[in-house]
């Protein structure tokens, strides 16, 4: 259930319409309890800066205000959405999500939005002479603030979206993401010593199901099977899709309910979760580099930024631990599941870039200078080796693909240096 719960608010979290939503209200709400005090007090023109005018001039001016920023609203952002569109064929359209999640955005739409509904309310209440005489002075003077904050929305919006298509911008905000994936779901200390693995004779669960793992309650799995004194082996990861009637899990026997613990423990969903799996923001950096290689797009300097930005990740995480899928309860071993380790996580950066950049000496080089970079950092024998296959894998493609000697010497130069800084 708490993994239901946990998809229900990260999906909540990642929509585009809950805060203009919020702010609509907002706006409402903040036009009705103005028009209220200015009924209840009567408030006249007492400053300068008040509005002064009569119903007329209060109608044109809240009919303006409305009619300008809902009309901007919609110019600005079917014009941004035709932006985005090419640029997601450079750089993959998954990263559109970014657009979607970005506060900024949400906050600008909303603030267009509910100035406009605030200005409808408020147009409601105007009543001249003929109608009884109402002025709601207080009301009118905030909506010509309103109306000078979403020109300067409008400003900070144009310059905020011209920089967030810029392709290093998206780097660095997934890279960022990456950096923030390591710090929540790596650990900081090396993990004890992971206890022997228990034989048991499971029964093989399957689920009718289908989709990405998108949250798992790890712990609420693992008091249950402490409880029925049973051992758990799920055999996906979240980041994993589902298949219906594929099987999901191992459970020793004598569980009648097993199959809706699991249930319960997992949320599905139709695209992997940015939350819980750590090898989604590097397909999305990985994505870039690929599109950045396409014959159609031909920009090398981007898949090797990405590189970059992949070097430093591996350095980052050389302080830090994967976790060993391994759950405890009272000194035994009551759940198993699959974990990302340093060999896939690599070959997750790694393979497709080189696959695609065969042919590109740039991109091969920085390939073996970011393996040496991270060499020099990292000092566990078996990711070493793991940087070892991939700088063995690079010179192979490059000693099939690159056909000039001068290009071929200095990668083979950048793989001795490799070499070196391993210990070779």
């Amino acid at each position: 259930m708490r993994a239901r719960l946990w998809k229900f608010l990260a999906d909540l979290g990642e929509t585009f319409w809950l805060l203009p939503a919020v702010l609509v209200l907002l706006g409402i709400a903040l036009a009705q309890g103005l028009v209220a005090v200015d009924r209840r007090y009567a408030i006249p023109h007492v400053a300068d800066w008040f509005y002064s005018g009569g119903g007329t001039g209060a109608r044109t001016l809240l009919g303006a205000i409305a009619t300008s920023v809902i009309g901007v609203a919609g110019t600005v952002f079917s014009v941004t959405i035709a932006a985005l569109t090419l640029a997601s064929s450079q750089m993959g359209p998954r990263l559109l999500r970014n657009f979607t999640r970005d506060r900024g955005n949400q906050a600008t739409l909303g603030i267009f939005l509910g100035t406009f509904s605030y200005a409808l309310v408020v147009l409601r209440t105007v009543r001249d002479q003929s109608e009884g005489g109402f002025i709601p002075h207080v009301a009118l003077t905030v909506s010509i603030g309103l109306a000078i904050i979403c020109v300067g929305m409008l400003v900070y919006f144009v310059h905020h979206v011209a920089t967030r298509i810029n392709v290093d911008t998206v780097i660095d905000l997934v890279h960022d993401e990456l950096l923030e994936a390591i710090e929540r779901l790596t650990l900081d200390a090396s993990p004890a010593e992971p206890p022997p693995l228990p034989d048991f004779d499971g029964e093989m669960l399957t689920d009718d199901r289908n989709g990405y793992l998108q949250q798992l309650d790890e712990d609420g799995l693992a008091g249950w099977a402490a409880t029925r004194d049973a051992t758990v082996r799920l055999l996906v990861r979240p980041g994993d899709y589902v298949y219906p009637h594929a099987p999901i899990a191992v459970v020793s026997t004598g569980c009648g309910d097993a199959a809706a613990a699991i249930r319960d423990a997992t949320a599905l969903g139709s695209r992997p979760a940015r939350s819980s799996d750590l090898e989604n923001p590097v397909r999305r950096l990985q994505e870039v580099a690929v599109r950045a290689l396409s014959p159609g797009v031909n920009d090398p300097n981007t898949a090797m930024t990405v590189l970059q930005r992949m070097g430093a990740v591996l350095c980052t995480l050389s302080r830090r631990d994967l976790p060993t899928g391994i759950l405890q309860r009272d000194g035994r071993v009551v759940l198993m599941r699959p974990v990302t380790d340093y060999d896939g996580l690599t070959d997750t950066m790694f393979h497709m870039i080189r696959q695609n950049a065969a042919d590109s000496a740039a991109v091969t080089i920085t390939l073996l200078e970011v393996l040496a970079a991270v060499a020099c950092c990292e000092h566990r024998p078996e990711r070493r080796a793991a940087l070892r296959r991939h700088g063995e894998l690079a010179l192979d493609d490059a000693a099939r693909a690159v056909r000039n000697a001068a290009d071929l010497a200095d990668i083979r130069a950048r793989h001795r240096r490799l070499v070196r800084n391993l210990g070779g």
